[in-house]
């Protein structure tokens, strides 16, 4: 059933995968015409053209940039090819910020704790580690469906330096600030337009090695309620939207991941995760008409995980 205007386009950067793929299918099932910004290694190309072949079929106009959406040249591209395919009646309704590129270096050195880990924890009990990392995980996530291993976190042995800090608070923070002054001088956006970000508890809880995508989260939260003031005059609503543990590649990538999803099954009411999925739905409820008077709020789609204790 389509509910978007169908001169109305959803611009998403990083929507190859997780959150931003599955945004990209909701909204067009509803009618809205997308334009993907993503950048994947050739490898990737043949899955992912697969996803966005889904996307085609719901019927909305599509596009894809497989470009650095962090460069000028890489912005610039974009805006001009999605400005000429969309003509004269097509505006941006939504601009969804899913760029997941951060640095997870730790900030001081990794010192080896006196607990025993979980393989020096199966050697003394003469088990197996992978018994013994199924048998907690099951007592600790309460008979749910799904278990996750608690494996011992790698870290990297070289520390985050200023370089890393500051791509990583540009490219996951602030850089949202930069697309929508590009858009917005360029004349591109709807008259109730929707900024959306996305964030996670790394903006107020300290894991080992997430500093800098921390520092990102924050700024971006900033700078959405930042946009959501100035940029209240030509009509356009900033919003940020935290997800609950989501198993997305982004995730995987942080050190110690096992452990975060079966603490977050075992916080959750619902006893599961956060699927990207979710996230898509709460995306497309900000999106539509009755939203608009939704501006400057962090809006949580964790199903309790944040409020809910052991």
């Amino acid at each position: 059933m389509n509910i978007f205007n169908n001169n109305h386009w959803a611009l998403i950067l990083g929507g190859s995968s997780g959150f931003g793929l599955a945004s990209a299918k909701k909204l067009s099932q509803q009618g809205m015409n997308i334009c993907v910004v993503h950048r994947d290694r050739r490898g990737a190309m043949e899955k992912i053209n697969q996803e966005f072949e889904k996307i085609q079929a719901n019927g909305a106009q599509f596009l894809s940039f497989n470009v650095d959406a962090l460069s000028d040249h890489g912005m610039d591209q974009v805006l001009t090819e999605l400005k000429s395919t969309m003509g004269q009646s097509g505006q941006i309704r939504v601009l969804l910020h899913s760029i997941a590129f951060g640095n997870l270096k730790p900030i001081a050195p990794v010192v080896k704790e006196n607990n025993p880990g979980v393989a020096e924890l199966a050697k003394k009990l003469n088990i197996d580690e992978n018994t013994l990392s199924q048998a907690v995980t099951e007592l600790l996530a309460n008979n749910t469906d799904e278990l996750f291993p608690l494996e011992s976190p790698q870290y990297s042995d070289n520390l985050i330096e200023d370089e890393d800090m500051a791509r990583t608070i540009y490219s996951m923070g602030t850089s949202l600030l930069t697309w929508t002054q590009k858009i917005s001088v360029a004349q591109m956006f709807a008259d109730d337009a929707r900024v959306l970000g996305l964030t996670s508890e790394g903006n107020t809880v300290a894991w080992r090695g997430y500093a800098a995508v921390s520092a990102a989260k924050v700024a971006l939260e900033s700078v959405s309620r930042s946009i959501a003031v100035e940029f209240a005059p030509q009509g356009i609503r900033s919003n940020i939207i935290q997800a609950g543990v989501t198993d997305t590649k982004a995730l995987q990538a942080i050190p110690g991941s096992g452990r975060m999803k079966s603490v977050a099954k075992l916080k959750n009411p619902f006893k599961r995760l956060t699927t990207p999925e979710d996230v898509a739905d709460v995306v497309s409820l900000l999106s539509r008409d009755e939203a608009q008077w939704i501006n400057g709020a962090l809006i949580r789609a964790d199903g309790g995980e944040q409020i809910a204790s052991f």
